[in-house]
């Protein structure tokens, strides 16, 4: 998929050697799946579960968007048109959220990476892979229903229908090499996000404290 052209940062900042050692100790989990699979509900229900901090990408994004910025107006071009945000500008945006919360023991990171790429420069800058990666399996029809029902409760401009076919196109194009990637290094646990709420989140939680 292409990028928006823009000047938005394409490479993020490598962590400072005592940025990296805030974050050897806490946990670092990622939470992938396409739109409307739950992914920020779990997320926001094992943050106050586990008394973790929930980094969640698109509402990061969201924030941005709705500043009256150079940057905040591409990046809401980007997301209206359903076009990738530069990994660069993502990943400073979810290293700073971490720095910003060095008390944590934990770090659920929503939505994130959204390609191979991301995935790789994380390690790099970081200096460390999450401790788990957490994939919410659910079918189209189900994310569709789920994101056109969210579009009109919440009034969020990306849920309508063309841009919301843009985003799954995309989110099947570039998450096979994700998953894959964290197959090969035995970090990923899928879960069916087609149960109910209260099922799922057994399920996650039995993940989390795996790692215990």
């Amino acid at each position: 998929m292409g990028l928006y052209k823009s000047k938005l940062p394409q490479m993020a900042r490598p962590l400072r050697p005592q940025e990296k050692d805030i974050l050897k100790s806490s946990l670092i989990i990622f939470v992938v799946g396409g739109p409307g699979c739950g992914k920020e509900t779990q997320c926001k229900n094992m943050a106050t579960k586990y008394g973790f901090c929930h980094v969640g990408l698109g509402q990061l994004l969201r924030q941005e968007a709705q500043k009256s910025t150079h940057r905040g107006r591409q990046i809401r071009d980007m997301m209206l048109q359903g076009l990738l945000v530069p990994s660069g500008l993502i990943l400073d945006m979810i290293s700073k959220n971490m720095l910003s919360h060095p008390e944590s023991r934990g770090f659920l990171i929503d939505g994130f990476p959204r390609e191979l790429k991301q995935a790789k420069e994380f390690e790099r800058i970081v200096g460390r892979a999450p401790d788990i990666v957490i994939a919410f399996d659910c079918s189209m029809q189900t994310m569709v229903q789920r994101v056109l029902h969210r579009g009109q409760v919440e009034r969020r401009a990306e849920d309508c229908e063309v841009v919301m076919f843009r985003h799954l196109a995309t989110y099947y194009t570039l998450c096979e090499p994700v998953l894959t990637f964290y197959q090969q290094k035995k970090l990923l646990r899928n879960i069916s996000a087609e149960e109910a709420p209260e099922n799922i989140f057994a399920k996650c939680c039995s993940v989390i404290e795996s790692l215990w």
